[in-house]
């Protein structure tokens, strides 16, 4: 770890708020005698130093050469260890005048705070034993979260979920390595020899098999998908744009080629963070300005991961309808949409729909997000990772296991079966940070904000 970045025996200060004009800003401090330094900032009915913690107590920040009052505050002492960072910290509640704060953050600074850097305040929190690094990775994921479900399944982590999983999975390791060791102690005559745990061992990857299954799920609901409608000219696909926004954001018309250029916008499918595209009718055109519009729906859909395509019921099905139904494509959706006034039968495999009286859009919501999940395997019942740094952990830990249940089916010797399990340990206890090297935890806080 860098300690000129990391040092945790500095004293840090740093805005929590994001740095715009608002109605109440939030300074946090941090480290050794933080309180007392800011104390002597501090004009109040009591001092800060004194004050009973996690209390708030009205004052004003005041530059002791000049004595020039910066801003009327709400001042909140938290003692250390009962703290989030585990150390003595404080929180201002300023009014949010960029000027204002600039002038209490420069005289922190002239007072002997230095600038915390991103995630210092949490990394100090893991170093002093307030959580783990599930629980500290999952801190950013509640700030990113794109949706209520994600900033949910975030908030689960936080809470400990999936750190108690791995803690029992790591138990139950322990145990297993507890009794190979007693295997390679004692000669075989001196002790009964432990049953073969396999029972434990499948428990093991049954259980790393579920955390890994789930990390698809997690991001899904952390970075969101990328759903595009396509579909011939006049299929519907701005009516269907603005169902699903609830809003009239594109423009409806019977002319053919009004959308030139896509639309984008960002909506919630079940907690899921769909950013969803209304793209440019698919046709032949000697307008220039509708091909290049054409040109980029084919780019949009390309990094699309579901594309929903809109087949024209009232017209029925077009020639360009049957080549592109004829093609393979396991990320489409086929929409048969004007179902409601359609000149034929809903084709096979296609969701009926009317994009104008919104029947059938439920049923429409309900297989996008089938399609979204189709290659989870994950219940989501359980904890949900989302972190790329804890999937591959898991797979190093899988991956020993399975090299202890194969060894055993192999007869191999115990002391070779006891190094793989090590491996296994040694992978479980970097998930949760027991074991961590510093350039992997400096990578990891430096993603996140400042204040956090």
């Amino acid at each position: 770890m860098n300690h000129e970045i990391y040092d945790p025996d500095d004293m840090i200060a740093a805005l929590a708020t994001p740095w715009a004009e608002s109605a109440i800003a939030v300074i946090r401090v941090s480290g050794a005698g933080s309180i007392e330094a800011v104390d002597a900032l501090f004009s109040g009915s009591v001092k800060l130093a004194g004050a009973e913690a996690r209390k708030l107590t009205l004052g004003v920040i005041r530059n002791p050469e000049t004595e020039e009052a910066l801003d009327e505050v709400m001042a909140v002492p938290f003692k250390s260890p009962v703290s989030y960072t585990g150390q003595d910290g404080l929180e201002l509640y300023c009014h949010g005048s960029l000027p204002g704060l600039q002038k209490i953050l420069n005289l922190l600074f002239q007072s002997g705070f230095r600038q915390a850097s991103p995630g210092e305040f949490t990394f100090r929190a893991f170093v002093n034993g307030k959580m783990d690094l599930t629980r500290a990775e999952a801190v950013q994921e509640i700030i990113s979260a794109k949706s209520g479900k994600a900033q949910s399944m975030a908030l689960s982590r936080l809470s400990g979920a999936v750190e108690s999983r791995i803690n029992t999975m790591k138990s139950n390791a322990l145990g297993i390595a507890a009794a190979f060791e007693i295997q390679l102690d004692y000669p075989e005559d001196e002790v009964e020899t432990p049953e073969t745990p396999m029972g434990e061992l499948l428990q093991i990857k049954e259980g790393l098999t579920e955390l890994i299954a789930s990390y698809q799920v997690g991001r899904i609901y952390q970075e969101g998908v990328v759903v595009a409608l396509a579909g011939r000219t006049n299929a519907g696909k701005s009516s269907l744009f603005n169902l699903f926004l609830k809003e009239d954001r594109s423009i409806v018309s019977d002319i053919h080629g009004t959308t030139r250029d896509f639309l984008e916008s960002w909506i919630s499918l079940s907690g899921i963070p769909v950013r969803l595209y209304d793209t440019a009718g698919l046709r032949k055109s000697d307008d220039p300005i509708e091909e290049e519009g054409i040109r980029r729906t084919r780019q949009v859909l390309k990094n699309s991961h579901v594309i929903l395509y809109l087949l024209d019921g009232e017209a029925g099905l077009s020639e360009d309808d049957e080549a592109v139904l004829a093609r393979a494509d396991n990320k489409r959706v086929v929409v048969w949409n004007k179902a409601d006034i359609a000149s034929q039968p809903c084709p096979e495999g296609a969701v009926p729909v009317s994009a104008v009286s919104g029947k059938g859009f439920q049923e429409l919501e309900k297989v996008l997000k089938d399609k979204i999940f189709h290659d989870s395997s994950t219940t989501q019942d359980g904890p949900v990772i989302d972190s790329l740094r804890q999937k591959n952990l898991l797979e190093r830990a899988l991956y020993g296991v399975d090299k202890v249940i194969e060894g055993i089916h192999n007869g191999l010797p115990v002391d070779i079966l006891a190094m793989d399990l090590s491996e296994v340990l040694q992978a479980l206890g970097e998930i949760t940070g027991e074991v961590s090297s510093s350039d992997i935890m400096e990578q990891m806080f430096s993603k996140f904000c400042v204040g956090k």
